[in-house]
């Protein structure tokens, strides 16, 4: 009798467990089935297409889907052993046609870089290969650039399957090196550039300001390259202070030291504060000068307006006189 209530203890016990464990995973939800039977149908209807892209996107996934092996054992295994290969298979075909990178996702129609399918597999080295390669035929794109400057961020290595874990993933060091020879190379390229540009600071005044304009705009621009270098931008600052020096040096500086200005500002020089101070001090010098000369007209103007009244005056009482009244 106590074996028999022991048992039904047991059962009562199994019955009241088991919906609550069922209840703790997220994927045993109607919808997280729906999802992943969805996903095994269109792995099969891949497969029997043969289209290797459409393959590796429905292998894709099924990887991330994490209530899959719930429902499809064998599909995610067979996701996980074909997608490395499958992936670099369609990143060397790719990367034959020259699409090195783009920002998309991986696509089901093939249209997909070769990086983002080595990215995708977990093959950083590979990925960054083809990235720099990108850079490198696009040298002058400074947002592709930066893309790659900052490709680490977000990329983890592979999970350590005793601990689970995974650790920040960080390029090797010549793949930023490479990266700074990109750089110093249009710093180097702007440098020699506005030095033409330069040429024409010393002219007439029109000159002065197209040379300005388009010297300034070439030494905005070496300086954001010039930041990925170890000296950074201090050699495009400290050229731009010799040539507010320049301008201050012509014999007109009261009419060109804006330009001047704009070197000095753009430089971080303290000469820009003792110029505005200078500037603003002449400004009130100036203001007062002319305040004091308003005064002036306008006693003399007042002075001769009341020796008039008087003549005026006069000659009405010699005339009032002369008539008898």
């Amino acid at each position: 009798m106590r074996l028999t209530k022991a048992a039904g203890y047991s059962l009562m016990l199994m019955t009241l467990v088991t919906p609550a464990v069922h209840a703790d995973d997220p994927c045993l939800g109607d919808e997280e089935k729906k999802a992943a039977l969805a996903e095994s149908a269109a792995l099969k209807r891949a497969e029997q297409a043969g289209q290797s892209a459409a393959l590796f996107a429905a292998y894709m996934r099924i990887a991330v889907n994490d209530c899959f092996d719930r429902y499809d054992k064998s599909a995610m295994e067979k996701s996980k052993a074909n997608m490395p290969k499958l992936g670099r298979d369609l990143a060397k075909a790719a990367e034959a046609k020259g699409a090195l990178y783009s920002a998309d996702l991986v696509r089901a129609d093939g249209q997909t870089s070769a990086f983002r399918y080595y990215e995708t597999i977990g093959d950083h080295l590979e990925a960054n290969r083809v990235l720099l390669k990108a850079v490198q035929a696009k040298s002058d794109d400074l947002r592709l650039f930066e893309t790659a400057w900052n490709i680490d961020n977000g990329r983890y290595e592979l999970v350590d399957l005793t601990t689970g874990s995974r650790q920040p993933y960080s390029s090797p060091p010549a793949f930023r090196q490479e990266l700074t020879k990109v750089a110093s190379m249009n710093a180097d390229r702007l440098m020699k550039a506005e030095e033409k540009d330069a040429q024409g600071l010393t002219g007439n005044i029109g000159e002065l300001g197209k040379a300005s304009t388009q010297s300034l705009e070439k030494l905005r621009s070496a300086s954001v390259w010039m930041k990925y270098l170890p000296s950074s931008d201090r050699p495009a600052k400290d050229r731009a202070e010799q040539r507010g020096d320049t301008i201050m040096k012509r014999p007109d500086p009261t009419f060109t030291q804006g330009q001047a200005m704009m070197y000095y500002e753009f430089a971080g020089s303290p000469k820009a504060k003792d110029m505005a101070a200078q500037i603003k001090k002449k400004g009130e010098e100036s203001q007062r000068a002319m305040e004091k000369a308003g005064e002036s007209m306008k006693s003399m103007f007042g002075q001769k307006g009341e020796a008039e009244q008087k003549q005026f005056d006069k000659k009405k009482a010699d005339l009032e006189k002369e008539l008898g009244f």
